[in-house]
């Protein structure tokens, strides 16, 4: 063992235990750290593999670049944002420039830079080590044993992955599926039982699946959260899912509007598309609430509310790109579409678009949204710390705001897709807005199923708005400020349970009013107001009828003068050619949202007719 400490041999040894220490970093913060033990067999089991294959270390320390480079960031996400780098920051990274990062990090990047340097000089140092000794060198017979079981253990697992592991009974077990498990996105998975999965069944071929003695403890979660080689797991995944925006982009690829300006002209004009996140209507003072969730926009001129707008889905995924196509509410639970979103026909008209995210660009629930946000001309999605953790607040939007404004382009198309109220409500604004107590702030993961927190939950819950309003009257005074034609339309994608009254359910996916009844107003300038008067006219004629998402896409292109072929006017609510239609909603199948019951405190949507059956 004395070999063990010559100072090449010990400090190679030394910076791969600190490599592997690397998912435990919360745990030396007080934070728990997921399947602790699992995570710890399988760096161990990953290193010996590494070994076994290469012999020595300097031939294998080559593929150790990435994790050195991203070995700053990974830490930095679990110390700020409690999770590591995720298939959504590697989007981030890929379709990052360095003019972006530039603008986004600002003086900050100087520092960014000298820690960068630092791990590739500590890469190099750990490098010049693995060659200078020979003590590590795996030689012995031994090697070939483990090589041999490397070999056996992988053919096990991608025969079981490929044709399923076998369950004990004979039976199929059942699952309970969470609320929202209808609105999740159909893939092509293997798919487990209580005791076995089905196989993914890449290949075609018919063989029966694995005995269950023979199954692996093998857990890919596991693996993608460990650290050096759990980076490989996270770089898998992102492949796949751009593989799957990809198909989903190519349904539309061929797609044009003909889209055009009716009256083009030459002086600047810009739209804004604001869309908010598990807002509720009824929490907003503009719209009646008691508390004064809204005292900033309360001030604005020129901004006009819009009291009857319902969602037809209770999920952002499928809500979204009815707001921004013109696909049909009762098709969003169907994934993809065949057009393009609104933002393409502004392009054809010539304006410069922009999708500035606080949301996430990959992922099950998100994918199906970015499809869209890949149409504009310059995309950012600047969310680090996902939903669930600590994560950037919503004025991290106004400043690529800002920059967009400043712009040269005299047309622009300017979409924020802000986190708005999405759960952990405590984690949506800073302490200054905390207003209510008691509140979440300060609790260690709260559960909002957890009916005891109600109080607390229902408080933050406000203070989300408050900030909302906040952010939104910034937005709002950047557009005043710039003293042109601009205008903006918000609209939640969709709203929120709260354990109203006697009512047990909390979040959203339960069909209930609150869930699809959403806030929505549009802001003009004098500038707007002074180009279009008989739009403003027909939106303050129109501000009281009943609305829906779909009507969104017809009336922002509308709102930019924007005409093309197919166009239906009659959805626009800024157009005198507007007619009220027939509005559906997701609940027990398509129901009747105006020849609905609202049932209890809960106020479930109970059509009074028979609902129509969801597409397959």
């Amino acid at each position: 063992m004395r070999y063990l400490m010559r100072p090449a041999t010990l400090y190679l040894l030394l910076t791969y235990i600190c490599l592997s220490a690397v998912p435990f970093v919360p745990a030396l913060l007080g934070k728990p750290v997921a399947q602790p033990w699992q995570v710890l067999g399988i760096e161990l089991l990953a290193w010996m593999a590494a070994w076994a294959v290469f012999r020595r270390p300097a031939r294998f320390h080559w593929l150790l670049i990435p994790t050195f480079l991203a070995l700053p960031t990974e830490i930095y996400l679990l110390t700020y944002y409690g999770q590591g780098i995720s298939t959504h920051h590697l989007g981030i990274i890929a379709e990052t420039s360095p003019m972006e990062a530039m603008e986004f990090l600002g003086s900050k990047v100087w520092l960014m830079l000298a820690v960068l340097a630092g791990a590739v000089a500590w890469w190099f140092t750990t490098l010049r080590a693995a060659r200078s000794t020979r003590q590590l060198d795996w030689d012995d017979s031994s090697r070939i044993v483990a090589l041999v079981a490397l070999i056996a253990g992988a053919t096990v697992w991608g025969y079981g992955h490929e044709f399923g592991v076998s369950a004990q009974d004979t039976q199929p077990a059942r699952r309970v599926l969470p609320p929202l498990a209808h609105l999740a996105r159909a893939k092509v998975e293997p798919v487990k039982t209580a005791s076995g999965s089905v196989g993914a069944g890449h290949t075609g071929l018919n063989l029966p699946p694995l005995p269950q003695w023979a199954q692996l403890p093998f857990d890919f979660e596991a693996f993608a959260q460990s650290w050096p080689f759990g980076l490989v797991a996270r770089g898998a995944d992102y492949y796949k899912e751009r593989q799957h925006l990809a198909e989903l982009g190519q349904r539309s690829s061929n797609f044009r509007f003909g889209a055009r300006q009716a009256q083009p002209d030459t002086a600047p004009e810009t739209v804004v598309l604001v869309l908010g996140e598990s807002s509720r209507f009824d929490r907003w003072s503009l719209n009646g609430y008691t508390r004064d969730t809204n005292p900033q926009l309360a001030k604005e001129a020129n901004l006009v509310t819009l009291p009857d707008v319902i969602t037809a889905v209770s999920a952002t995924r499928l809500s979204v790109p009815v707001i921004i196509s013109r696909k049909p509410s009762m098709q969003s639970l169907n994934d993809g579409f065949a057009e393009k979103s609104f933002i393409t026909a502004y392009k054809e008209a010539g304006f410069k678009t922009y999708w500035l995210s606080n949301q996430i660009s990959f992922g099950e629930y998100d994918t199906p949204v970015s499809v869209f946000a890949k149409e504009a001309d310059v995309i950012q999605f600047l969310n680090l710390g996902g939903f669930t953790n600590n994560s950037n607040l919503d004025e991290i939007l106004l400043d690529p705001l800002r920059i967009a404004l400043a712009d040269t382009s005299p047309k622009k198309l300017i979409v924020l897709h802000s986190l708005g109220s999405h759960w952990n409500y405590s984690h949506r604004y800073p302490k200054a807005f905390d207003k209510w107590q008691p509140s979440l702030q300060g609790m260690d993961k709260p559960v909002y199923t957890d009916v005891t927190l109600k109080t607390h939950l229902n408080n933050s819950y406000d203070s989300s708005i408050l900030y909302t309003d906040w952010f939104l009257a910034q937005v709002i005074g950047k557009l005043n400020g710039a003293g042109q034609r601009s205008t903006l339309v918000y609209v939640a994608d969709h709203g929120q349970s709260l354990y109203d009254g006697s009512c047990t359910l909390g979040f959203h996916g339960h069909n209930t009013q609150n869930d699809f009844h959403v806030p929505a107003f549009v802001w003009y300038s004098d500038a707007y107001r002074e180009r279009y008067p008989n739009k403003v006219g027909q939106l303050v004629r129109h501000r009281g009828a009943r609305l829906a998402t779909e009507n969104m896409f017809h009336t922002l292109l509308d709102l930019g003068d924007i005409r093309y072929a197919g166009e239906r006017l009659e959805r626009s609510f800024v157009n005198p050619a507007f007619i009220e239609h027939k509005r559906y909603v997701d609940s027990y199948g398509w129901s009747n949202y105006d020849n609905a019951n609202f049932k209890g405190d809960c106020r479930e949507v109970i059509d009074r007719g028979t609902p129509l059956k969801r597409e397959k």
